[in-house]
Order: C-alpha cells, then sequence, then structure tokens
C-alpha cells in the first residue's frame, strides 16, 4: 500500500478534437474524504473512468492504491468500489439480492462472511427495513443509498463516487453526505460534484477542476482561509482611524482597511502571523478608550466566492 490512494501526473485525454483533460496532477492522501470539485462538463467523470480502467488515457499517468491505471486495472477495480453517476439496477430484484449479486464479483475474507457483508452495507447506508423489497419499490434516495452500499459491499480500500448527492432533494443529500462522514477513516472516498456547501460540509481536501485541468488543490480549511496574508473583521464604535492606526504600527499587522457602516464601522486586519494576532490584536483594541467592539472574528472565505476567483483566473 502507497500513503497516496490515488496519484496523477501530467493525465490528459482527447476524445477527436475535443480536449476533456489536460495535463492533470492530482494527489489523494489515503484515509481522506477528498472533494473533486468542478462545475459540469469540466472533466470529473472522464478523469474517474481512467482511473478505473473504463478509458485510456492520451497522455499522462495515474496509479490507484499503487497499481498502474492502465496496466493494472483489474488489480485496481477488486480493491475499489465505484458509484455511477445514475446507477442502475434490477427492479425486480431486492435490495440484499442486488448486493448479493454485486457481492459475488469480488473474492472474500473467508473469516468474514458474504451474508455479514450484506447486512454491514445494508446496515450503513439505513435500508435494513427494505432489504427484502423490490428496488423498483424504492424513492430516488434510497436507490442512491443502494448504490453507495453496492460499491462498498466488498469493504474495498478506495470509494470513488461519481455526482453522489447531486440528483437528491436536501433531505436524501443530507443522508448520502452522512454515510460518507461515517466511513471518514474506514476508507479513502475519492468523489465528484459540482455542489459547493456539499463540499465545505464533509471534504477533507478539495481539488478544483476547471476546463480539464486543475485550478487548486488544498486542505479545505486552507483553501477558506486563502493563500494570502490571514485577516480578522472587526465592527468597532468610536475612532475607527484611531484603532487602524495603531494596530498598523503591530510588527505582524500587514495592513487596515476601514468600510463605514451606518452607526459603526467595519475593520479589516490583515495579519502575516496569526498566533501573534490572535494573542495581541484584541488586546490592543480594548485598551484604547474612545472604541467599542461590537463583533470580532477571524475572516474565512466563502467557498463560492473562491471558487469563482479560482475559475476565472484560468485563461480563456
Amino acid at each position: 500500500m502507497t500513503e497516496l490512494a490515488i496519484q496523477i501526473q501530467g493525465l490528459g485525454k482527447r476524445y477527436g478534437d475535443v480536449v476533456a483533460l489536460r495535463t492533470l496532477d492530482l494527489e489523494v492522501p489515503q484515509g481522506s474524504i477528498f472533494g473533486f470539485l468542478g462545475p459540469n462538463g469540466s472533466g470529473k467523470t472522464t478523469a474517474m473512468r481512467i482511473l478505473l480502467g473504463l478509458a485510456r488515457p492520451t497522455s499522462g499517468s495515474a496509479t490507484v492504491l499503487g497499481f498502474d491505471a492502465v496496466a493494472q486495472s483489474l488489480e485496481i477495480r477488486q480493491r475499489v468500489g465505484y458509484l455511477a453517476q445514475l446507477p442502475r439496477f434490477y427492479d425486480d430484484l431486492t435490495p440484499r439480492e442486488t448486493l448479493r449479486f454485486s457481492r459475488g464479483f469480488f473474492p472474500h475474507d473467508r473469516d468474514h462472511g458474504v451474508e455479514d457483508d450484506l447486512g454491514e452495507a445494508l446496515e450503513l447506508v439505513g435500508l435494513r427495513d427494505q432489504a427484502d423489497q423490490r428496488v423498483g419499490g424504492l424513492s430516488g434516495g434510497q436507490r442512491q443509498r443502494l448504490g453507495i452500499a453496492q460499491a462498498y459491499v466488498h469493504r474495498p480500500d478506495l470509494l470513488i463516487l461519481d455526482e453522489p448527492a447531486a440528483a437528491l432533494d436536501p433531505i436524501g443529500r443530507r443522508d448520502v453526505l452522512e454515510i460518507m462522514r461515517r466511513l471518514r477513516g474506514d476508507t479513502t472516498i475519492f468523489y465528484s460534484t459540482h455542489i459547493l456547501d456539499d463540499v465545505e460540509r464533509i471534504s477533507d481536501t478539495v481539488a478544483v477542476l476547471h476546463e480539464g485541468q486543475r485550478v487548486a488543490q488544498a486542505p479545505i480549511e486552507q483553501l477558506l482561509t486563502g493563500t494570502g496574508a490571514a485577516s480578522f473583521v472587526i465592527e468597532l464604535r468610536g475612532d475607527t482611524a484611531d484603532a487602524a492606526h495603531r494596530l498598523e504600527q503591530l510588527p505582524f499587522v500587514v495592513a487596515t482597511e476601514i468600510v463605514p457602516l451606518e452607526d459603526r464601522a467595519r475593520l479589516r486586519v490583515s495579519v502575516d502571523d496569526v498566533d501573534a494576532a490572535e494573542r495581541r490584536l484584541l488586546r490592543e483594541l480594548l485598551a484604547i478608550d474612545d472604541v467599542r467592539i461590537t463583533s470580532y472574528a477571524a475572516h474565512r472565505l466563502d467557498l463560492e466566492q473562491v471558487f469563482v476567483d479560482l475559475v476565472e483566473e484560468v485563461p480563456a
């Protein structure tokens, strides 16, 4: 086993004159919940198909769990669970029969019976009570949860999920995200999505894909903090200009910006040493007699704005 569940280097894919992927680089740590974020048509599904051996790259290379995605696709598929964007089932089968059929394609541990695997998968996705009903009678959310159970039934080292919650209502999305959260630490989850809120709620690390190329990859907290100086947003009443001037004398303060409001002002303070700022910034402000603090918080970027900024920076 390697420390990286997935490693992609310079991966490209063309369909005639259409470029689906261009020189994609990606590293997915083992044990992470990795959000593969991008608008529809950005190349997410193409990349996943290459990882699973369902398509061959035009250029570059990819390894999955240490195996080459082209030369060792069979070894990969034995260790990976996959949920397609629109999973299909035999409606006349029950969820239990569906999982038993899927489980038969994979080798199993003799010390852990197949029926035990079925029971664990059904319990994981909350379908134990519907285990013996016909799949055709399940709701859309239940069918999607069955798709996750089918991907997980052989207890894979990696789950690849293509837009697992995109077609669901808010309750269905919540249920799918909770299942993914429960699997944290048991397996690596690599999932594609264009839903920014889902990424922010559950992902450890995020890669942003646009027009077939990666435009960013970072832990979610780092992405939301920003790549420049960290900042604090403080709302004040009183002599805000004096407060800003005093803070600018502190060695860790890079810049200040004042935004007038109706009955107060908002002061944004950019710093290059967050630890020092957390220790001293508020204390310095409290020492100013003619200033009253109404709110104080570390600045956190909005993921939607981060995404838009990253995409707009890509040359046309």
